[in-house]
This record gives structure tokens, C-alpha cells and sequence, in this order.
């Protein structure tokens, strides 16, 4: 926590705790005369009871209490907000803002006090802008409204950050000031009252711990019982069926396809990967500019079933899982590694605190052995609900969202498999041999939980094979990799085909039944390897004690081949088992979007075989004399306040050449920046005025209904030695304005954008011919 971090700060910085607070009182004091001041979107009655409805089971509050606990989102105001203080940081020293706080949970009664703590200040409440003019002091004072920040502002630069805020269109309240009293006083202008007066070390410090008691509880578990079957062949046919469609194994193309994966041109590794764009990585890599290689890499693991039978296990399996993950990506250092920990738990019942304390000793225990940390997280702790006589809680979920540095963001492997008929294919098994199946998708497509969940009994092990890989991905000696995880091995092999589009020939030597072994979801990775550097790989692995085995081939054949003890279990067409893998994605598409849309992908999946493209002229930086000239064309980089592909945008014309400024409407409308001498204008993509079909109706009305805007606009484009560019947003801009296809078409007969066929918003990867065109940038 916040408090135990101040502390261990003390020894580290200073040698003694009194030399630190003699300091800590000279910061603080140089604070006081300071503009309190938040920014963000209207005050709302939502969230105004998220604390105390947290604090019970669902289902047992009052029915208000429930309903003033949903918060709304509102990502415009966000967006807004965050650019605004991103202006701010990236003056550097001459950054305005002295101290930042996001408000959340307690609202502005908990955000602007532990701004000011150890110091003091005061407030004006009816400063706080109000989205509904019937709330009341206590509600605005405790209302848990998103998208806001309190943040302490020097008065000489308080003029210069409201300029900041007016160009991005964000609401900037100052509130009051820092007084250095050591009390929050919150005053009410309206009637000249004083609501709230607090002694802020009382309120901050001292207060009372807490006691838990251990509610520990055995609980009754049975070892898993499968269906007999006639042949070990069809009983991994039956359990590979039901395992491929279940939803934690099967394809997420129904999540993927609706969301935009590439906002920002960061996007260095997303979920999809191979000739057949599936989504299937393990590892999602983000670039730190668009100038360099230098970048992040994140992962997840969560292993909520296998906690049901044993909460420090499944703990353990779920770092396991983010760390398998991201060593997909070569990153700066294992223990660079930092994590999210987010639980999702209900521990208030019965037996469910003691198994929650478990679980969080467990992960600092395998975290402390590999050298990583948890740095933040979010929890939520009420996880259960009434329903009539009966109380339902949720899973024990622990999600540990893992993230490091990358010096090299192009070294990532991804799990389809890159040459078939010319690699072979090397097993890491962690769980040496073992194949314990309580907690997996077997069990669960079986209606069953089990009752021995996998385990990390080796963390060293774990840590060895983090390192190996990594020196492999270094040397360029991995093709594709892919670990074991929901569905077991089979799964693995299986995924890394579809994503390849090709087969594969596996045999695994095992004392287990057959479908024990297939999908046991013990750790593991799989690799491939080009089969002239099998031998180095084989020899590296063994030099980390890793007991590395050669357990097959890739093949061109569309065909998986799997052989366990010397017999036949799976002999298969590649693309039948893609499409058991596709099918319930396909189901949930066809609920979600036009179904004729969904029935006509299926069709067509079955036998892709990826796109082809040819450029036809070889792409080259631009030169460095063009890059440094000391004029160059300027180009305005257009944006409104719902923008966001605006600085993607700027550095692919800085790339090309060109002076590129950042213009909003606001600068336009103001006066402060025109279009004269600007020989490009781009708008750019995002959803100017909100996140719906057409929004550019609101940018484009801006223009057109101001005369000033429109005959700048005008002017601009009849300029002989001018060019323009609409992207997304930005050519839904250009249509309302007229200026696609045609200038002068009337607007009865001005094309329009309309809905997709699908019925929804689409993120594919799609292939484009461009035809001869007069358009400059074609």
C-alpha cells in the first residue's frame, strides 16, 4: 500500500526516518498557496453509493443503493482530459502541473484531500461542474463520476494551463487552494455553510487495523470420471471435439473483429498473427515512438477454475501462464517484469478470505523466487449475489497482467508456424511428466472440476526455461512458439497449425492414458525450429537443464498427425479441426452481426489460403537532406475533440518530408491559426463527436455553418497548390463537406456513407489494389 511505500522510501532515499520527514515538510510546504484545481467531464449521480454497495453482497442492498453504484463511462471526456495533461508532461521542466490524482473510488471527497495531504486546503464546492443541477452537497462531495483528475497548479502558471485545457476542450475548475493548516475545508458559496471541516491527521493516519478471521473450510472434491470409449482414438476424438469449442479454447475472432486493435500506429504485435491473421499471440507488443525499436511487451494469466480446488495453485498457474506469455517477446530482463494483480473474489463468505489470503501468499512467494513484482492492481471483492434463498459467487479470479521493456521490439516470436516441411518441433514440459487434469477445459466440457489441480513444483525450472527462451529468440533461433495453457499440449500443437495454415506430425511416449497427457494443462511451451539449427536449439535447452524432446515435424499437408506410444490417437484434416475450433465463434457472430455476414465467412474459412501481395517499387527512407531542409511544405495535421489518429498521422508526413503542425478546430475557430500556408491538409480518423456511425456530422456542421470556417476551407481547396487527405473520420469529414468525390456536387446528390452490410464496425486485415490515379499520394 501507499503508506508502507512512503515508509520503505524513507530508508532508501534518506538512511533515517527523521531526515526524510524534515524534507517531506519543506516539499510540503512549498505547495501551500497552490491552485487546487480538477479537469474532466460534469458531475453525475452515478457512483454515489459504489463504496457501500461494494460492501455487500448483491442482492442484499436496497435497490437504489445498487443502482447509484453503476458508474458511466464516458471515454470522450477521458480522451480530452488525458491530452490535456499529456500537453503538460511533455513540456518537461516547464510542466504546470505539480502533483496529479485520477478520482475514483470516494469521488472528489477522496481524490482532492489526499491531494493536499499533510498540508491542507480549501475548497469551493459549487465550482465543480454539474452534468445534473439536482445533486446534492453530499453527492457532489462523495460521487465516484469518472473521468476526472484533481491536480495541484502553480498560480503562475494557472493562465497557461487553462489555455491548455480551452484548446482541448476540457472543463477546468479551480476549486480553492492549498492552505498548509493541516485541515480540508470544504465551503458552500450557495448558503455560506461549511459542510465538511477535517483534521487531516486524523482522518489520514491512525486508523484502526482491521481483523479477518481464518474461516478455513475443506471442501469435497472427486477425481474426474471420462466416458469410456471403445478405442483410445475415440476418446481423444470425443474430448477433442468438445475441448475446441469450448469458449476459453476456441477462436475469439468474434471478439477481435469488432474492436479496433491499431489506434495509435504503436501497435507492434496484436492478437492476430500468420498468413490467416488468427488470434492466437501470446504476447502484445507495443512500440515506444515511431522512430525507434525501442518498446513494451504485456501479457496475461488467470487460471480462476483450477482455484476452485486449489487457490495456491491455480495462483501459481496464473503467473505461470503471464510469464510463458511474455517470454514470447525478448524483453530487457526477467526481473524487469512488473504486474497488475487483479482479483476478483468473494471473500466475505465463508472459507472464501482464507483461501484468497492463500492464493495472494502463494503468488508473492513464486514472485520473490523469479524476481518480479506486483506494482498495482484493482480488486473486486464482492463477487457474490442473492438470488432468492440462494447465494451465487463468482469464480476465484486472479489476473496478473504482466509488462516489461523491449530494446528491440521486432524480436517476437507468435505461434503460427513459419516453414512447414522444413522445421521440427521441441516440447518444454514443466511439469515434468505429469499430467494432472483437475481445473482444465477437459474437465469442464465433461461437466466436471477434478481434484488435483497442476502446480509449479519447480519454480527454478520455470525460470530456467523464461532464460533459455529468451537467448533463443536473442540468437534468431526460434520460428514460432506457443505455450501450454487452456486446452492442454494437443490444443497448442493444434493452434500453432491453424495459425500456419499447414499440418504437423507429433508423437509423445507417455505412462498416462493417452487423453490425460493430450490435455493435461500442466506448463509448458512448444517451439519450432528451422531443422538445420535443431541440433543447437536441442543442445541450448539442454545447457539449462530443461529436458528439452523432439516431438515432431511440421508438414506442408494440411494434415495433424499424432502418434502416442508408437499408435495412432489423431489422423485428421488440419482445416476440420479449424473449423470444430471456429465453430462457436461463428455461433456467437451470428447474434451479434448480420447473419448472412457470418454464414458467408464460414463458408469461406474453410480453405483460405492467405493473401498474396506484390509492391511494385521498393520502399526506402526519405532522404536526409529532404528530413533536414530548412523549408519544407507545411502540412496541417487536422483534429477535433474526439480525434485520435492524429499523431500517427504527423509523424508519417515528418517521415516523408514534410513540416507538420498540429491544428485543432479550436485553434481554426479562435483565429489564432488559419490555413493560409499550409500546402496539406490532413483530417485525420477517430469519432469526432462520439463513439457512433457518422460522427463526423458534428465536425463537418462546425465548418459549414461558420461563414469564417467555410471560406477558409473554400479558399483552400481551390488553391491550385494545395492537397488534402481524409482518413476514417476525416474522409467522412470530406464527403459531408463536398469535397469527395467532387466539389459542387449538391448535397440531394452527394454520396453518402452508410452502414456496413455486417451491421457493425469491422477491424479486418485487408488486401488493396491501387489502380492508376492523379492523386498525389497514390
Amino acid at each position: 500500500g501507499g503508506d508502507r511505500w512512503g515508509w520503505i522510501k524513507k530508508i532508501m532515499f534518506t538512511g533515517g526516518i527523521g531526515q526524510m520527514d524534515a524534507r517531506h515538510t519543506k516539499k510540503e510546504d512549498a505547495k501551500k498557496g497552490m491552485y487546487i484545481v480538477q479537469i474532466g467531464g460534469p458531475a453525475h449521480r452515478v457512483g454515489v453509493s459504489g463504496g457501500s454497495a461494494s460492501s455487500k453482497l448483491h442482492g442484499e442492498n436496497d435497490a437504489q443503493l445498487d443502482f447509484g453504484s453503476v458508474q458511466r463511462g464516458d471515454p470522450e471526456k477521458e480522451q480530452k482530459m488525458n491530452r490535456a495533461v499529456r500537453v503538460c508532461v511533455e513540456k518537461g521542466d516547464a510542466n504546470p502541473i505539480v502533483s496529479i490524482h485520477d478520482q475514483g473510488a470516494g469521488g472528489p471527497a477522496n481524490v482532492l484531500k489526499e491531494l493536499v495531504e499533510k498540508t491542507g486546503g480549501r475548497i469551493e464546492l459549487r465550482r465543480i461542474t454539474l452534468g445534473d443541477a439536482t445533486l446534492s452537497v453530499l453527492e457532489i462531495w462523495i460521487a465516484e463520476y469518472q473521468e476526472r483528475c484533481g491536480l495541484l497548479i502553480s498560480p503562475s502558471q494557472i493562465d497557461e494551463f487553462k489555455a491548455i485545457c480551452e484548446r482541448e476542450k476540457i472543463t477546468c475548475e479551480v476549486l480553492g487552494e492549498v492552505t498548509g493548516d493541516g485541515r480540508f475545508v470544504v465551503h458552500d458559496e450557495k448558503d455560506d455553510t461549511t459542510p465538511v471541516d477535517l483534521d487531516l491527521a486524523k482522518v489520514l493516519g491512525g486508523i484502526p487495523q482491521k481483523t479477518f478471521t481464518d474461516e478455513r473450510r475443506k471442501q469435497k472434491l472427486y477425481p474426474l470420471a471420462l466416458p469410456r470409449c471403445e478405442t483410445k482414438k475415440e476418446a481423444v476424438a470425443d474430448a477433442l471435439y468438445r475441448v475446441l469449442q469450448n469458449i476459453a479454447v476456441g477462436s475469439k475472432r468474434f471478439l477481435v473483429n469488432k474492436v479496433d486493435r491499431s489506434v495509435t500506429g504503436l501497435i507492434a504485435q496484436q492478437q492476430c498473427c500468420g498468413p490467416l491473421h488468427l488470434p492466437v499471440s501470446d504476447v502484445a507488443v507495443v512500440a515506444q515512438s515511431h522512430f525507434g525499436l525501442t518498446g513494451a511487451a504485456t501479457a496475461i494469466g488467470e487460471q480462476p477454475i483450477k482455484m476452485l480446488i486449489d487457490p495456491e495453485a491455480g495462483a501459481r498457474m496464473a503467473v505461470a501462464e503471464a510469464l510463458t506469455n511474455i517470454m514470447c517477446a525478448r524483453i530487457s530482463a526477467l526481473q524487469d517484469i512488473k504486474c497488475s494483480a487483479n482479483w476478483m473474489w468473494a471473500p466475505k463468505l465463508p472459507g472464501e478470505g482464507s483461501a484468497m489470503y492463500d492464493a495472494a501468499c502463494a503468488m508473492r512467494d513464486l514472485m520473490v523466487l523469479l524476481g518480479i513484482a506486483v506494482d498495482g492492481g484493482k480488486d473486486s471483492l464482492s463477487m457474490a449475489t442473492r438470488v432468492g434463498e440462494e447465494i451465487v459467487k463468482s469464480p476465484r479470479e486472479l489476473v496478473i497482467s504482466a509488462y516489461a521493456t523491449m530494446p528491440d521490439i521486432t524480436k517476437v516470436i507468435t505461434p503460427d508456424i513459419k516453414k512447414p516441411g522444413q522445421s521440427d518441433l521441441i516440447f518444454l514440459d514443466l511439469g515434468r511428466g505429469k499430467a494432472r487434469l483437475g481445473g482444465s477445459v477437459l474437465a469442464q466440457v465433461y461437466g466436471q472440476i477434478g481434484d488435483e489441480s497442476p502446480d509449479i513444483d519447480d519454480p527454478e525450472m520455470l525460470k530456467r526455461l523464461f532464460m533459455a527462451v529468451q537467448q533463443l529468440i536473442g540468437d534468431d533461433l526460434i520460428l514460432s512458439g506457443h505455450d501450454v495453457s487452456d486446452g492442454g499440449v494437443i490444443t497448442t500443437l493444434l493452434e500453432m497449425a491453424f495459425a500456419g495454415n499447414c499440418g504437423m506430425i507429433a508423437g509423445f511416449v507417455s505412462r498416462h492414458d493417452p487423453v490425460e497427457k493430450l490435455f493435461a494443462e500442466e506448463a509448458g511451451f512448444i517451439l519450432e525450429c528451422a531443422c538445420k539449427n535443431t541440433e543447437k536449439v536441442l543442445a541450448i535447452l539442454g545447457g539449462f537443464a530443461l529436458f528439452p524432446v523432439l516431438m515432431g515435424s511440421t508438414a506442408r499437408e494440411q494434415r495433424i498427425r499424432i502418434e502416442y506410444n508408437h499408435a495412432s490417437v489423431l489422423n485428421e484434416d488440419m482445416r476440420v479441426l479449424r473449423q470444430q475450433w471456429e465453430e462457436t465463434s461463428y455461433q456467437i457472430e451470428r447474434l451479434q452481426m448480420n447473419p448472412v455476414c457470418a454464414e458467408e465467412e464460414k463458408k469461406n474459412i474453410f480453405a483460405r489460403t492467405g493473401p498474396q501481395y506484390a509492391v511494385s517499387f521498393s520502399p526506402k527512407p526519405t532522404s536526409e537532406n529532404i528530413l533536414t531542409a530548412a523549408h519544407k511544405p507545411k502540412v496541417a495535421i487536422l483534429r477535433e475533440e474526439g480525434s485520435n489518429g492524429d499523431r500517427e498521422m504527423t509523424s508519417a508526413f515528418y517521415l516523408a518530408g514534410f513540416e507538420t503542425w498540429d491544428v485543432t478546430m479550436t485553434d481554426l475557430i479562435s483565429g489564432s491559426i488559419t490555413l493560409d500556408g499550409f500546402r496539406g491538409l490532413v483530417a485525420v480518423g477517430g469519432f469526432s463527436y462520439a463513439d457512433v456511425p457518422e460522427s463526423a456530422k458534428g465536425w463537418a456542421a462546425t465548418i459549414r455553418y461558420n461563414k469564417t470556417l467555410q471560406k477558409m476551407f473554400e479558399d483552400f481547396f481551390e488553391r491550385p497548390d494545395t492537397f488534402s487527405l481524409g482518413v476514417c473520420n476525416g474522409c467522412q469529414l470530406f464527403a459531408l463537406m463536398g469535397w469527395v468525390p467532387a466539389n459542387g456536387i449538391a448535397d440531394s446528390r452527394q454520396p453518402r456513407f452508410i452502414q456496413n452490410a455486417s451491421g457493425r464496425f469491422e477491424s479486418r486485415w485487408p488486401t488493396v489494389k491501387i489502380l492508376e490515379s492523379p492523386a498525389i499520394k497514390l
